[in-house]
């Protein structure tokens, strides 16, 4: 188990020891000065990092976070990391990312399909850390098609949602078959189940294989 990354701390919240990080508030959650608390109940890199998972994110990492959605978990990652492209497809939640990011000026929304990275090439940079948090069939292939984006020894983070994949199968069925189309561009590092907080996910650190 690692440590915590430089700009991520254990504040306490009404009385209630919890991660947080120094920035703007996001999405109403509780302060305590410049810190404010990072709920690991609605995001799942917040629960890879409280359970001590080595993500490799840093103060100077440059992320792509695929599944943005309206910034929950973004925000605290670009409060600690250095450059981070957000790519989220739905317009709805993307236009309250627009307002997270308007406080974050090393935030940076796309509104694209993380299944079409071609659509952002143009945008992003070689990445340190790729997080994904996209609910649809083919997680593992949507990870794939973006290793491109990573560098040789960054590292990816992917929350497998089963429900997402199938809905009758037994989630661990749906985790093997994930992760073996996985492992056909990645080695997996780690993996734990985020349940009781995220029930049916599995977390996954990845680092990408050479070509």
């Amino acid at each position: 188990m690692s440590d915590l990354p430089a700009g991520v701390e254990r504040h306490t919240f009404d009385g209630e020891e919890r991660l947080a990080t120094r920035g703007p508030p996001a999405y109403g959650e509780p302060t305590d000065g410049e810190w404010r608390a990072w709920d690991t109940g609605r995001s799942k890199v917040g629960a890879m990092l409280d359970r001590g998972l080595d993500t490799g994110l840093a103060a100077d990492a440059t992320v792509l976070y695929l599944g943005a959605a309206a910034g929950t978990t973004v925000s605290h990652v670009a409060d600690m990391a250095g450059p981070t492209y957000a790519v989220e497809f739905a317009p709805r939640p993307a236009r309250d990312l627009l307002d997270v990011a308007a406080e974050r000026p090393n935030l940076f929304p796309l509104l694209k399909d993380a299944r079409e990275p071609g659509t952002y090439a143009h945008a992003v940079e070689p990445v340190d850390v790729l997080v994904q948090d996209v609910a649809t069939r083919g997680q593992a292939d949507v990870a794939l098609r973006n290793r491109r984006f990573l560098r040789d020894d960054g590292r990816l983070l992917l929350s497998v949602k089963a429900r997402s994949e199938d809905v009758v199968a037994p989630p661990d069925e749906v985790f093997d078959r994930a992760l073996a189309t996985l492992r056909e561009g990645y080695e997996v590092l780690a993996t734990e189940r985020l349940a009781p907080t995220h029930d049916d996910h599995l977390a996954v650190v990845a680092a990408p294989l050479s070509e």
